[in-house]
């Protein structure tokens, strides 16, 4: 079997406040953070303008979309922060 024949499976993952969806995919070797999530449909699931390239990663280690994937990992597309950490930090100390 040729490297470009190769199958790996990976992760992709979203969640907000009411739920979490995880979809495993199958890709082949040399793939991008971004085929894999074309290739999981998830953008079809999730209200518009939630896949925003520059919000990913890996592992809680931030990625660009044409990072190429390894075997199991685990692809988390990232919601905006609705409140910057300072600003919630002053609201708290408030």
């Amino acid at each position: 079997m040729s490297m470009a024949e190769r199958k790996i499976m990976v992760d992709v993952v979203y969640a907000d406040a009411d739920r979490q969806i995880l979809l495993r995919v199958g890709l082949p070797w040399g793939s991008t953070v971004k085929q894999a999530i074309d290739a999981s449909g998830i953008a079809g699931m999730l209200p518009d303008g939630a896949v925003d390239l520059h919000r990913l990663g890996v592992f809680a280690r931030k990625i660009a979309p044409d990072h190429v994937v390894q075997e199991g990992d685990r692809i988390e597309i990232y919601r905006p922060l609705l409140l910057e950490p300072m600003e919630a930090r002053r609201k708290r100390a408030r």
